[in-house]
């Protein structure tokens, strides 16, 4: 079954309704939970300062893509470091002393990023992730990979190993003298070790159309990936801020983990999306791949629990609290 998120006209206009336009400086408090419908430029003076402890960064990468009613065009190299000039050095101006900041690239535009982040960060690691998608190609390899930039803004920051290990199968399930298992256990699903955080993700999925998180958005991040960062990187109450907020991935999962959010993005569709999901959290906050307090590598086939709480899927699908929104709004 499909499970595309879409968007009915009425729910069109019931979300954009809850969407933020800045005209003038804000604070903190007004932007808690909010989703800002304009172009990065257009708020970038109206941010207030020191607010964010997790800025979550998915650019446009360098390449000629379509998202939504807007596109981006392919720079040259020296173009692309520009652009990257005109916004990331204004945008740090809303961080903490103690906040961490993720930037992710591509392999054509990661060095280009990581140059100019090293002049306004402290880069502590680069992650590279596998994306398990796309057909491959004919005349070169197939690109299988992302990079994400861990920087912080100084030498005082959050992490928290213990939050994000994985849980992976034992391929070989040594014991020791006494026959008992040597770090790992043996469940029902079959036998297990928790193994610490690295910066090689192979344990995600791209969202694709059987799954509920997923959308139209061309380069939408798997809300698996977003909740390692958020769980590593911020504590419970902290403030995410997701400058290319695009169908909401970001600001999903900080609702889902107990987080405060905020996200600017240009396209409304993608906004309005952005509050359905949201809307959709309020019944639902499984992260799929995460459960017990652990990630699960993928395809490992271990159970997670059962949920009672309905799913939202397609637009025509509507489970009982989305007509009782429709219909209020209607009122």
């Amino acid at each position: 079954m499909n499970r595309t998120m879409t968007l009915s006209s009425d729910e069109r206009e019931l979300y954009a309704a809850r969407l933020v336009h800045l005209a003038r400086p804000a604070d903190a408090a007004s932007l808690k939970n909010t989703t800002i419908n304009q172009d990065l430029f257009a708020v970038l003076d109206y941010l207030p300062s020191q607010f964010v402890d997790l800025l979550f960064i998915d650019p446009p990468y360098n390449i000629n893509k379509a998202f939504g009613g807007t596109s981006f065009k392919e720079m040259t190299p020296a173009q692309y470091t520009a652009w990257l000039e005109t916004w990331l050095p204004r945008l740090l101006t809303i961080l903490k002393s103690t906040a961490s900041v993720y930037i992710c690239s591509d392999w054509r535009s990661s060095g280009l990023v990581q140059a100019v982040a090293e002049k306004h960060l402290i880069v502590q690691n680069r992650i590279t992730w596998e994306r398990d998608k796309g057909r491959g190609a004919k005349a070169n390899w197939k690109n299988c990979l992302e990079d994400i930039l861990f920087c912080t803004i100084s030498k005082e920051f959050h992490f928290n190993a213990d939050a994000v290990r994985l849980k992976r199968r034992v391929i070989a399930p040594y014991k020791d003298a006494d026959g008992k298992p040597k770090d790992w256990d043996s469940t029902a699903d079959g036998d297990f070790r928790l193994t610490c955080p690295s910066n090689l993700w192979t344990d995600l999925t791209v969202p694709f159309w059987s799954m509920p998180e997923n959308t139209d958005h061309p380069t939408q991040k798997p809300e698996k990936l977003l909740a390692k960062i958020i769980l590593a990187s911020s504590r419970e109450g902290d403030f995410v801020f997701d400058p290319f907020l695009g169908s909401g991935t970001t600001s999903v999962v900080a609702k889902k983990l107990g987080r405060f959010y905020c996200g600017v993005e240009i396209d409304a569709d993608y906004c309005c999306l952005a509050e359905k999901r949201l809307a959709a959290a309020d019944f639902d906050s499984e992260i799929q791949g995460y459960s017990d307090g652990v990630f699960w590598e993928r395809n490992t086939g271990a159970s997670q629990p059962a949920k009672a709480k309905a799913r939202v899927t397609r637009s025509g699908e509507m489970f009982p609290y989305l007509r009782e929104e429709l219909s209020n709004h209607a009122k």
